[in-house]
């Protein structure tokens, strides 16, 4: 009795043994997990990121996962959240923010973006250059929210200098939180008039769809496009690598394809 219980037990060892080694990879060595980060980044500038993204999995052999959605969303969900890599905000007031709130630790120049007037293709209604007619009740007019989305917080400062802000709040149809809406109302024809990033009016699903009408200087400057390292990441060498390659000439020429560069 007293030699088949030490062999049950040296059974149930061998059993456990196998269990445990059953969990690791070829030769008993521990599968590691890819490392992975997260950015936050402004709808408009998905695009490019997402082929960043591709060539530094790549290079750093690493996952990163893109949070897309209205700069503002993005920055209220830094805050509530407490967790991330990279932000990319659609402007440089978001990171603004964040460096004096102690939110970034670190920034980047990586492209421009400017405001601008879009209509339906062909311009149906032979709107003007006049940022008035965004205040005229002749036309269906949707703007951006400026709390949710950086375009929203570009319009109110365009409007604002133009001292027109209440008219044209007065006269929208909707406020959309970001780019994409905006966008989606032209295609869809459901406005005739919208401000939004002029990045967007470049794009090959949007083009066929999207006239734009520019905005005098006066009112609609070029805004840089900043991303900044959060004071969160895990992997800061391989976000800083990321940053490093956005803001080179490489990344330049990819932010460029998608009207995010080269903004007259």
């Amino acid at each position: 009795m007293k030699h088949f219980k030490l062999f049950v037990i040296a059974v149930f060892i061998l059993a456990a043994f196998i269990a445990i080694s059953g969990c690791t990879g070829n030769n008993g060595q521990d599968n590691a997990k890819k490392k992975e980060l997260l950015i936050y980044c402004g709808i408009t500038m998905v695009k490019p990121m997402v082929e960043i993204v591709k060539i530094i999995e790549v290079q750093e052999d690493c996952k990163i996962i893109i949070s897309k959605g209205g700069s503002g969303n993005m920055l209220n969900s830094i805050k509530i959240n407490n967790v991330g890599d990279l932000y990319l905000p659609g402007s440089e007031s978001y990171i603004n923010t964040c460096l004096e709130e102690g939110l970034v630790t670190k920034t980047a120049h990586i492209g421009f973006n400017k405001a601008a007037m879009m209509v339906q293709k062909g311009n149906p209604k032979n709107i003007t250059a006049d940022l008035e007619n965004l205040a005229s009740d002749e036309y269906r007019i949707v703007i951006c929210n400026p709390i949710s989305g950086s375009i929203g917080k570009e319009t109110k400062k365009i409007l604002e200098k133009k001292g027109i802000l209440d008219d044209v709040l007065d006269n929208v149809l909707e406020l959309t939180t970001d780019s994409k809406d905006l966008t989606r109302v032209l295609v869809e024809k459901e406005a005739d008039l919208v401000v939004n990033w002029f990045a967007t009016s470049t794009w090959p699903e949007n083009e066929p769809y999207i006239d734009v009408i520019p905005i005098n200087d006066e009112y609609a400057e070029k805004k840089k496009l900043i991303i900044g390292l959060l004071k969160t990441s895990k992997y800061p060498e391989i976000a800083e690598k990321f940053m490093e390659y956005a803001s080179s000439e490489k990344g330049h020429d990819i932010f460029n394809k998608y009207g995010l560069y080269d903004v007259e």
